[in-house]
């Protein structure tokens, strides 16, 4: 999938470009194509009622992500010489609180239900929304 995401690339930030959508919307649709096998995955087992299946594989690709991509791009960052900035804006504070929070709340119980995971759907939709803000 790196592979995949690595040759797209390019013509991914040309067209973001050429319609004019935010440079953020080229992250969020690489982090897609790269996490859609764990995805797929995950949701695979959230349907056949399988939790902790589906938060373990969820878990393996966060430990991923963290302990490998950022500090890799650190690393090219510094051997190109490129201020590399990992911050977050006041609205994507807010809303990674607002995950956390509905996160702690839904897999503290050991029970989901649907309305819990509408909370977090429509979580992800404002993110995108605010993406194109």
């Amino acid at each position: 999938m790196v592979v995949l995401t690595k040759k797209l690339a390019f013509p991914i930030d040309h067209g973001i470009g050429v319609l004019g959508f935010p440079h953020a919307l080229g992250g969020f649709i690489v982090a897609v194509l790269v996490l859609s096998p764990e995805a797929m995955s995950a949701s695979r087992a959230a349907l056949e009622n399988q939790l902790q299946r589906s938060i373990n594989i969820f878990l393996g690709s966060v430990l991923a992500t963290i302990s490998l991509t950022i500090p890799a791009v650190l690393t090219i960052g510094m051997i190109t010489g490129e201020h590399i900035i990992l911050g977050l804006t006041g609205e994507e504070s807010v809303m990674l609180l607002a995950t956390l929070l509905v996160s702690i709340l839904t897999f503290a119980s050991g029970k989901t239900n649907v309305l819990q995971g509408a909370v977090h759907i429509l979580l992800f939709l404002a993110y995108i929304m605010l993406i194109f803000d």
